[in-house]
């Protein structure tokens, strides 16, 4: 069976959904478990479009070890130099340049003739090889593109050094026959295509971008392109994890495979889901809530009798399993750093001190702690700094009742220690927290999206809350997750403005559509 590389996108084109703002220990902790995911190449970012991104593109190139980490770079020289700085201390450091090929982009657009286009692209790639080994050139709008100019160019960036071309169906306009079909007219018009490998890069406008990257596979693409959940720029990537069990289930149709490790499937997207803020539709595949659910009396009573009755992919295979209870009150430190390791975190010795200590709290207060609980609670000791200046909650209380104006009294204290105390009203209880931490903050704050889910179930199950503000004119997200539905309400609020103070310089970030 023919091997598919792997080039995952979540922290590139992934981010670049609409209201998900991730900060470098959200990235870093994203980037590992790609790696434990078995991604071959995974881009970290567009280190030219923020101060903020180069520093996590280099620090990503830092730490992942089995994985070809990979800048995203526009065709100037100066993104190319910035891409090198940032990722020069990879493992094996690649670059992907892209420059648009459809004539609507280059009248549009750029603004520029199709023989202008072929030189700079060609000029680009050969700068950058005096740097980078690894080049990748995205011809962007390449389904909306001409083919004969397609083929002209892509002869000559191969020429010029590239190693990878890939023809990214930029607005999920193609469908997979037309797909299929422009991979095979590049595998027979480019007389040196057989020097690099064809990429798949497919966007979901019209719902199709996993039908056409298989199209793609098809007809002779061996790299494919997507993120995990099938976030992204507008209706999203194709969905990576859908692709890769996809292979797996028909491979008596598609004799190919990848590598990636399908059992971490509900981890990486749980863990991309809850960073990013992003929640997975009930009926997604492969790892939506109700993809292995089953309320039609016909189907429960065929899944009793043999499970493959209704049930292709099993939860196992994606790793789903039920959630048991792991650790108790008495547990100690010794046991739960041995678990905490077998759920694939590496926590500094600060930092698990940190996190037994949450764990013990949680004990007190909630019987059984599941898998589940702890991946929220690990996840937000990894992805919270404690070197940046920010504010702090030190008690809170809510008055309520359905005669009475909600009030919210609340004690905290600002990045420079001091302790502040004030009481605020609101149209409910909620609200009057958020009037009042905003009026103890003195920021400029505007809330835009506020979201509640539940981690696990039953009576005391965790409560996560995902908000969206609007912080002194930059959109910042926040999570806050607590047994008490008003406390992670507060904790997303303050995370939410406490960004603000891990990235003092944040500017918007330049988005890159591919």
């Amino acid at each position: 069976m023919a091997r598919i590389k792997v080039f995952d996108t979540t922290l590139r084109d992934g981010e670049q959904s609409p209201g998900v703002n991730l900060n470098q220990l959200e990235k870093i902790e994203i980037a590992k478990q790609l790696e434990r995911f078995g991604v071959d190449r995974m881009e970290a970012g567009f280190p030219a479009s923020s101060q903020s991104e180069f520093e996590s593109v280099k620090a990503i190139a830092k730490t992942i070890q089995n994985a070809s980490v990979t800048g995203l770079a526009r065709a100037k020289k100066s993104d190319i130099d910035c891409a090198w700085e940032a990722l020069q201390y990879a493992k094996e450091p690649r670059l992907h340049i892209f420059l648009a090929t459809s004539p609507i982009h280059m009248q549009h657009k750029l603004q520029m003739s199709p023989e202008k286009v072929i030189e700079t692209a060609c000029d680009m790639v050969a700068y950058a090889k005096e740097k980078f080994q690894q080049i990748e050139f995205s011809a962007e709008d390449a389904s909306r593109s001409d083919l004969a100019f397609l083929a002209e160019i892509t002869e000559k960036v191969i020429d010029a050094g590239a190693t990878v071309i890939n023809l990214p169906d930029t607005v999920g306009y193609t469908t997979p026959a037309e797909y299929g079909a422009l991979f095979r007219y590049m595998k027979e018009n480019v007389p040196n295509i057989h020097q690099v490998s064809l990429s798949a890069h497919c966007h979901d406008d019209l719902g199709m971008a996993v039908a056409n990257t298989i199209a793609a596979i098809e007809n002779g693409a061996t790299q494919i392109e997507g993120t995990i959940n099938g976030i992204g720029e507008r209706a999203g990537n194709a969905s990576l994890e859908e692709i890769a069990v996809a292979l797996t289930i028909r491979n008596n149709v598609y004799p190919y495979h990848t590598n990636l490790v399908l059992n971490e499937i509900k981890r990486t997207s749980d863990l991309v889901s809850k960073l990013t803020g992003m929640v997975v539709p009930a009926n997604k595949a492969v790892i939506g809530k109700n993809a292995f659910a089953h309320e039609s009396g016909i189907h429960q009573d065929g899944m009793l009798k043999n499970a493959s009755t209704y049930e292709i992919i099993t939860p196992e295979m994606v790793g789903i399993h039920e959630s048991d209870l792991v650790l108790g009150k008495h547990s100690g430190k010794h046991a739960f750093s041995n678990h905490v390791q077998s759920l694939g975190y590496t926590l500094s010795e600060e930092k698990l001190t940190e996190a037994f200590q949450a764990f013990k709290s949680l004990t007190d207060c909630k019987k059984e702690i599941t898998d589940e609980d702890l991946f929220t609670l690990l996840t937000d000791v990894q992805t919270v700094s404690t070197r940046a200046p920010k504010y702090t909650l030190q008690s809170f209380q809510v008055q309520y009742g359905s005669t009475n104006i909600p009030t919210a009294t609340i004690a905290m204290k600002n990045p420079n220690g001091e302790y502040l105390e004030m009481a605020g009203t609101g149209k409910g209880s909620v609200e009057a927290i958020y009037n009042t931490l905003e009026a103890l903050m003195h920021e400029d704050i505007q809330l835009e999206d506020y979201r509640i889910n539940s981690v696990g179930a039953g009576r005391d199950a965790l409560a996560e809350v995902h908000i969206r503000l609007k912080v002194n004119g930059y959109t910042m997200n926040g999570r806050g997750s607590a047994q008490d539905v008003l406390e992670a309400s507060a904790h997303a609020f303050i995370n939410s403005v406490n960004r603000v103070f891990m990235q003092p310089n944040l500017k918007q970030k330049q988005h890159a559509q591919m």
